[in-house]
């Protein structure tokens, strides 16, 4: 069947660059030693999020932004690409995600590669599903936003906080709230930690994740986990023993 000489949506837009995911992973973990690649669930870290980059079917390269020879081996092995070593200087505990982001674009827009998209995704993101990937995809790229970020809920509303005062005791932090019920409350959300979907070209105008405009794609807390600290790795574990019973469905 000869075609319509149309170009589909999806077409369109890769033709205006590639859509790229840049998984940051950089070595020398100190709370949990080797914590990118440590096994979780019988599987190395990283190797949950690569796949549910390749299972999200919206990805033109996977690519893995490490300092670490041991990280990149094990990226190469579950099919993801290291194209680049991250230099010293964006390798340090203190550096932020978003220069490291915007140096993988930039690598491969030299490169002669355009990239439309990118979505910056974190190693340790062992619940982030395909269908997470999908919405940020057409939050950007098809319906034209800026960027769009992964959040959650907080698990109790936040402006009935409590402080400590200088003296030991507690206040609220917010005392015209203090006799508000819990259910009359707004609902707040903060980061989730799993993924930053950006418009290439403005990302790197702006060179910050969120930006004016910025979108939620708005993930259960069921599902959201930071690992930061051997206590965080445990709790995780104990989330895994429901959560990926089963490979990640691509649909969900």
């Amino acid at each position: 069947m000869k075609g319509t000489g149309r170009m589909t949506t999806s077409e369109g837009n890769r033709a205006r660059g590639a859509i790229l995911a840049v998984i940051t992973a950089r070595g020398g973990s100190k709370r949990i030693p080797g914590k990118n690649i440590k096994p979780f669930a019988g599987r190395p870290m990283i190797a949950w999020p690569i796949e549910a980059a390749k299972a999200s079917g919206i990805f033109d390269r996977i690519v893995v932004s490490t300092d670490s020879e041991e990280i990149a081996a094990v990226a190469l092995g579950l099919g993801a690409e290291v194209p680049f070593f991250r230099p010293a200087e964006l390798s340090d505990e203190f550096t932020p995600t978003a220069p490291v982001f915007e140096h993988a674009i930039r690598w491969f827009m030299d490169s002669g590669v355009p990239v439309r998209a990118a979505c910056c995704i974190y190693p340790t993101a062992p619940f982030l599903t395909p269908g997470d990937l999908r919405a940020g995809h057409d939050l950007v790229v098809n319906a034209g936003a800026p960027a769009a970020i992964s959040v959650t809920t907080f698990d109790f509303p936040i402006l009935r906080a409590f402080r400590i005062e200088g003296d030991g005791s507690m206040a609220f932090n917010w005392p015209e709230y203090a006799l508000t019920r819990s259910q009359d409350l707004p609902e707040f959300l903060h980061d989730a930690g799993q993924f930053y979907w950006v418009d290439a070209p403005t990302f790197l105008e702006a060179r910050k994740l969120m930006m004016p405009g910025t979108r939620p794609v708005v993930l259960p807390r069921t599902r959201v986990q930071d690992i930061d600290t051997p206590e965080d790795w445990e709790k995780a574990e104990a989330m895994a023993a429901a959560l990926l019973r089963q490979p990640i469905p691509a649909g969900r």
